[in-house]
């Protein structure tokens, strides 16, 4: 890597740091070149804008998300093993690096503003996320109707999309509302700060997929 290139990458160090221990609002670029020991001006040359420096530091958490993703479901047989995988990292993650987790999804901010040429919008790490989710509810349902012998998926269901969405949802609810203490308050569960394993908590994940996609069967 370059010394251009390493500069870059420390840049974006620094804001990833920032973002995990103060939240996306405290990173701005003249707080990211003092953190980096380089001159104001320096991150311009790199991030034009705010948002360009955001959406990199952005991009990091897929990256790191997609990493985590790929460990959990080595060792999955099913399409619905690997959803139930994929649900409780997803969770598990936006509760650990609640920052990063609150700025990935921020697309109404991100994607809206102008990008360097080389730099993809933050969609092109989104939506293949969401087409593999996708693509698992639908062979779900496959896999359900073969065991069932039913003749095929229930016809009735919504588009794999839709379930997709809803499901995502579900997840992305549950995680902001047990960060926020909201679940634990409803559920008498234990206060904030549990186990990140904690057993209520797993079976609303579960719940959310049994609702969208039928019990798990043996």
């Amino acid at each position: 890597m370059t010394d251009e290139g390493s500069l870059r990458e420390r840049l974006i160090d620094v804001g990833v740091d920032l973002v995990l221990t103060e939240g996306s609002a405290s990173v701005g670029l003249r707080e990211i070149a003092r953190r980096a020991g380089v001159s104001h001006g320096a991150p311009r040359r790199y991030f034009p804008t705010h948002h360009a420096l955001l959406s990199a530091i952005a991009r990091r958490g897929f990256e790191d998300l997609g990493t985590r993703f790929e460990a959990a479901v080595s060792g999955t047989t099913t399409s619905r093993g690997e959803l139930d995988a994929l649900a409780r990292v997803y969770v598990g993650y936006a509760l650990e690096r609640r920052g990063m987790f609150e700025l990935m999804w921020r697309h109404d901010l991100l994607d809206s503003a102008p990008q360097p040429s080389d730099q993809p919008r933050l969609r092109e790490s989104t939506l293949p996320l969401f087409g593999h989710i996708t693509e698992l509810v639908a062979r779900c349902r496959s896999e359900r109707a073969a065991t069932q012998r039913t003749g095929g998926p229930n016809e009735a269901a919504p588009p794999p999309a839709v379930t997709a969405a809803a499901l995502w949802s579900n997840l992305h609810g549950i995680a902001q509302l047990w960060a926020w203490g909201s679940l634990q308050l409803a559920l008498g569960a234990p206060p904030l700060g549990g186990d990140p394993g904690d057993d209520q908590r797993d079976r609303l994940i579960t719940a959310v997929l049994d609702a969208h996609l039928g019990p798990m069967t043996s």
